[in-house]
């Protein structure tokens, strides 16, 4: 049965394309960091309005096509849903929109541990950089949890992101075990997740660190010793992993477009994020300019990713140009592994 190409454009798109949401995201925060509110709302807005329509999408096969839903919410992109989510709602509550921040935060809360449980229980070894998002996910809802608790002056829910913290870690090391470490060299872009993972990490860690207050009392000197080592320990660790993936980029290039590509842009951007966060919340002010630089490098990686999305779409039966993947697989093929 013929359909349009936006009917077919539009269905390869779910579950992986909630990464463009979580790309898009986080740099509406990082351009919000570094004092560019215009960019910032507007990256907010197209966030916003991709991510209403992959609502949409979800909700629609979870009540008409309930066998493709339950296919996809086994894979490990299904989990960019609710990482996608508390990156807006982290946005929304930094814009002093806290029920609706709120909101988000309760919808991810309610959505992760059934995805997260599906997805787990698929691992294997030899698996794509999707498998890091069970960490992703895990961070994001501490990420934002430990910014309402701020805003709200909350202490459990501080508590209660400290928990994800730590578990989102734990997610990391064993999803690391399951990593096919070749996909460094010829991954189709969601090996940057591996990166990406540790950098939302630490930008937890530093908002758990900055939740702490006279009002609050959270953490005693050793707790704040601890997390604030640990935080840079991942910021670190998380700036191995770009050097090292960027070296692999240059090394194999890979320069046709992908959707996967998208999971390419959250981690640079995330990256920058946790470099600005970790130098404000934890008092380290010469991060502030090589943060900034790896905003402007997400910046420009998302205006390509952009660009090649849009080619996709304008020349659907380009075999030859920026819209074609590898031979024998689709946009979902390397998550379902």
């Amino acid at each position: 049965q013929p359909t349009s190409p936006l009917h077919t454009w539009w269905s390869q798109r779910p579950p992986t394309a909630g990464a463009a949401v979580m790309a898009t995201g986080i740099l509406s925060v990082t351009l919000h960091q570094t004092g560019y509110e215009t960019l910032s709302r507007i990256a907010l807005a197209l966030a916003s309005a991709t991510w209403l329509a992959l609502a949409g999408d979800f909700t629609a096969r979870l009540l008409w096509d309930r066998a493709r839903w339950l296919k996809e919410a086994a894979t490990p992109a299904a989990l960019t849903a609710i990482a996608a989510t508390t990156v807006l709602g982290t946005r929304f509550s930094v814009l002093g929109w806290q029920t609706l921040a709120e909101a988000l935060l309760a919808l991810a809360a309610v959505l992760w541990p059934g995805l997260l449980i599906a997805v787990v229980r698929h691992w294997h070894r030899g698996m794509p950089g999707a498998v890091f998002l069970g960490c992703v996910a895990t961070e994001g809802l501490a990420v934002l949890g430990a910014t309402l608790a701020t805003t709200e002056a909350s202490a459990w829910l501080a508590h209660a992101a400290l928990v994800l913290f730590w578990l989102g870690l734990v997610l990391y090391a064993i999803a690391l075990t399951r990593f096919d470490l070749r996909q460094v060299a010829h991954g189709a872009g969601d090996h940057w997740i591996a990166g990406g993972a540790l950098a939302i990490s630490a930008l937890a860690g530093s908002k758990l660190f900055a939740a702490d207050s006279a009002r609050l009392y959270l953490w005693n000197d050793d707790d704040t010793s601890t997390l604030r080592t640990v935080t840079i320990a991942l910021l670190v660790l998380d700036l191995a992993w770009y050097a090292a993936l960027l070296l692999a980029e240059i090394a194999w290039p890979r320069p046709r477009y992908d959707t996967r590509r998208w999971a390419t842009v959250f981690p640079l951007g995330m990256t920058a994020a946790a470099t600005l966060s970790v130098a404000t919340a934890l008092d380290i002010p010469w991060l502030d300019g090589p943060g900034e630089a790896l905003m402007w490098i997400a910046v420009a990686a998302w205006l390509t990713v952009t660009a090649g999305a849009v080619w996709t779409y304008t020349h659907p039966g380009d075999t030859t140009g920026a819209g074609t993947r590898p031979p024998g697989t689709d946009v979902t093929s390397t998550t379902q592994r």
